[in-house]
This record gives C-alpha cells, structure tokens and sequence, in this order.
C-alpha cells in the first residue's frame, strides 16, 4: 500500500474539477478522474493531470446518475490504491429556466448529479475513512448554497442540499479524523458557466456580454470572476493537517457576493 495520499474528484475532466486534480497531482497525490467523457477525452485529462506530479493518474467513467457505478468509482479507488483520503464531490450541470417552463427531467437530472451523487460518494467512502482514523471531504457548493437567483430553481435547491449535506455529516464524523466542508464560489468562468451565460440571456432578453457584465458580475462586488486556481488552493488547503480543525463550514469564495 502506498504511502501517498489518493483523492478522487468527481466531474474532473474539465472546468473546476480539473483544477483541483492537477493541484493535488502538483502535490505528488495518486488522482481518480471522473467524468461523462469520450475515451479521448478521458485520456486527455488523464495526461493533463498525469503531467503534474510522480503520483498515479486513472479515470474512472461512472455515471453520477447511477448509484452502482457511483460504489464501484470509490471501490475501484479503494481497491487500486488501499483507500479514499481525499473526497471531493465537483460534479454538476445546470440548466436555466423560468418555473413554470422548467422540464421536469431537468430537474431530476440536476438534483441527482449535483446532490444525490454526493450522498452516494460520501456513504460509501466514509466507512474506510473511518477505519484508518482520518478523510477530507470537500463539497463544491456555490454562492447559491447560500442565496437564490431566479431561473435556477434546480441548481439553487440542489446547491442548498449539499450544504446541508456537509454540515450533517461533518457532525456524524466529527470524531472520526474526518473533515467535510463545502465550498461556496460565485461566478467562475468555467464551460458551465459559459453555458448559464448562454442560457440566461436566452431566458431574459440580452446579449451574452450584457449578461456578463450586467448580471452575472454585477453580483459580485470585485467584477471579478473566481479562478479555478484559487478555488484549487483552497480545497489544498482543506486537504491539509492546517485544515483539520474546519469543519461542517460553507466557505464563501464570491468576491464578496454574499457579504451584501
């Protein structure tokens, strides 16, 4: 069994989920990817993150919607490198739409990919955290586990569950050496992103750069977007021994977006 820590990172084939695995491979960690990709893809993020550090690199195509390949993503990690020490749930998908135009698929796709996986990833890697004394598990929420927009009434709800999520099983593992935080970003130009901008302005009337500027960064008192970077850090950090007291926590990295 090697001495390395192993993090598995769901949706990490691009955009945030990408960023953290190539931070933690700089770090020399062994790295699960997980992601709906063709094979080319997944090989070419492999290598991405592969390229980083001396760490092991595999990909692993388990489908968030499907609770066995969820099981079989943590085993398959247990099984190659004796353990999960690192948890981080990145996957998700958005859609925007009034109400009363939502598609009902829509909604049951995004609460199962961006909520209903993470309880499926947590429960199953939780019993070999606890037996070796110690885990990190890191929710990326969003600033909309915090607050609300309009047209985002998957996304806002399922953001809200993993917040919940977090502070609940931070208190079941409170004792167990086991952290679990969420971390709540604003805006973050990411493929997801690029595609709420599209859709908003589909929805409200404008030009994607009205979007942009007038809604989207509007929101977010530095005008600034999050980088991917940053939010890599941050979940480095929380990875870290220095982390070890935080816990239960919806960490807001917004610019400022939900200070006002």
């Amino acid at each position: 069994m090697s001495d390395r820590r192993t993090a598995v990172i769901t949706g990490s084939t691009s955009g945030i989920g990408l960023g953290i695995a190539q931070r933690f491979a700089e770090e020399g960690m062994n790295v699960v990817l997980n992601g709906l990709s063709s094979p080319d893809e997944a090989e070419a993020a492999r290598r991405a993150v592969d390229d980083r550090g001396d760490g092991k690199v595999i990909f692993h195509g388990a489908d968030m919607t499907k609770p066995a390949e969820i099981a079989d993503l943590i085993a398959t990690a247990e099984k190659q490198f004796g353990g999960v020490d690192i948890l981080v749930n990145n996957a998700g998908i958005q859609h925007v739409a009034k109400i009363e135009a939502f598609p009902a698929e829509k909604w049951d796709a995004i609460i199962a990919i961006n909520l209903t996986s993470a309880f499926h990833t947590i429960r199953a890697a939780v019993p070999g955290m606890k037996a070796r004394g110690s885990g990190r598990i890191i929710n990326i929420a969003s600033a909309h586990g915090l607050i609300a927009s309009p047209f985002k009434a998957a996304y806002v709800a399922a953001k809200h569950g993993i917040v919940g999520l977090t502070k609940t099983i931070a208190l079941e593992t409170a004792e167990d050496g086991i952290t679990v935080n969420a971390i709540c970003p604003g805006y973050v130009q990411t493929p997801l992103v690029d595609g709420q901008i599209a859709d908003t302005a589909k929805a409200r009337g404008m030009s994607e750069e009205e979007v942009k500027n007038d809604v989207i960064l509007k929101a977010q008192p530095t005008k600034e977007f999050v980088t991917v970077e940053e939010i890599a850090d941050y979940a480095l950090f929380l990875s870290s021994d220095a982390g070890r007291s935080i816990t239960g926590a919806a960490l807001a990295m917004d610019g400022g977006w939900t200070a006002q």
